[in-house]
């Protein structure tokens, strides 16, 4: 049954993967076959029924410009794969804080003479469902503020980046407090890396493999991978997509602890948005004769994750609507890669499905 209802939404951090998803609202405004979507429907809304009705941003490239012209701009590299009609949004200042690294500073165009926007009296005025969090990589001071911000303003959550909100109790308890709900932290693709080893792992395990050692190493060329150069920007990132992986193995009785080198490794600027993940397993099989898995991935990065995103908004107005509060833990071991329970990929398509219906 369709949902009359709009879902509105706030960005902030108008990068590559808001561009994909702002795309992927149009494209498939009007299409028969949805190839590409995890779910045509969730609880009555279509990809269609999601609206973007503010931005914010501090590039000057950006700021003050429409939003369907703003996600084409530089720095962005994303694949354009739609045309975004005008949106009557434009995209507006916010705070910089700790959301430009020192070493991007030449790639980020921020005007001092641009004034930020008061960000809570920006959100009321808007009035969004939920803001979305797509601030680079290692914005921690930056993502809590936003977070603050949307709370004050009596909005829901997102966390897209790897920045510890929506998994910890104590945001969780903020929320709940102020009746709104979050998800997070750190967007899962639709099918890349994390999604893809932790797969592996849950069902060479189940299959009664052994596994010794295992990395995973993924390369790009977008401004992502440019961010995290710098070490101290990555400590999260490797944090959450360790985690990921790591829960499957804790879901299970092992001989012993494996070695584990898992994150992003390297920055490739001709590589653009797409993504290259090699993954290499090392262990023993039947009679404790060794094998080893090499494998490599390459997708475009920012819409692997879009999919995903256009699933947690939906599924977060189906539980805004059914009153739930806090953090909606069903959506966030679904979505993210660092959510407050993490369990193996067939439990969470259970709980998943559960929820749904």
């Amino acid at each position: 049954m369709a949902n009359n209802q709009k879902i509105r939404i706030a960005i902030a951090g108008v990068g590559n993967c808001a561009s994909s998803l702002i795309q992927g609202i149009e494209y498939y405004k009007n299409q028969e076959i949805t190839y590409g979507l995890m779910h045509k429907s969730i609880g009555g809304y279509a990809p269609s029924d999601i609206e973007v009705v503010g931005a914010l941003d501090v590039d000057a490239r950006k700021v003050g410009t429409e939003l369907s012209e703003a996600i084409k701009s530089a720095p962005n590299c994303a694949a354009i794969f739609a045309d975004v009609p005008q949106t009557g949004v434009r995209v507006v200042k916010g705070e910089v804080l700790d959301g430009v690294a020192p070493h991007m500073k030449d790639r980020f165009q921020v005007d001092e003479d641009q004034e930020p926007v008061n960000v809570v009296d920006y959100l009321k005025s808007v009035q969004p469902d939920f803001l979305m969090c797509y601030l680079p990589v290692g914005s921690e001071k930056a993502a809590r503020f936003y977070a603050d911000a949307a709370i004050a303003a009596g909005v829901g959550f997102i966390n897209a980046i790897p920045v510890f909100i929506c998994s910890t109790p104590e945001y969780d308890k903020k929320f709940a407090e102020a009746g709104l709900v979050c998800a997070g932290d750190d967007i899962k693709s639709q099918f890349g890396a994390t999604f893809l080893n932790r797969l592996l792992v849950e069902h060479m395990i189940e299959r009664g493999f052994s596994i010794d050692n295992l990395y995973q190493l993924n390369v790009g060329g977008n401004t992502d991978f440019e961010n995290m150069i710098d070490e101290s920007r990555l400590s999260s990132k490797r944090i959450s997509k360790t985690s990921a992986v790591k829960t499957v193995f804790d879901n299970y009785e092992l001989k012993a602890e494996p070695s584990l080198r898992i994150g992003p490794s390297d920055y490739v600027p001709h590589l653009n948005d797409t993504k290259v993940c090699y993954i290499n397993v090392r262990g023993k099989q039947f009679g404790d004769v060794p094998f080893e898995l090499e494998l490599k991935l390459t997708v475009q990065d920012s819409p692997n994750s879009a999919g995903v995103m256009m699933d947690v908004i939906r599924m977060l107005k189906v539980a805004k609507d059914r009153g739930r509060t806090g953090t909606v833990q069903e959506i966030s071991s679904y979505g993210f890669k660092h959510p407050a329970v993490n369990v193996t990929e067939t439990e969470v398509t259970k709980r998943i499905e559960a929820f749904l219906h």
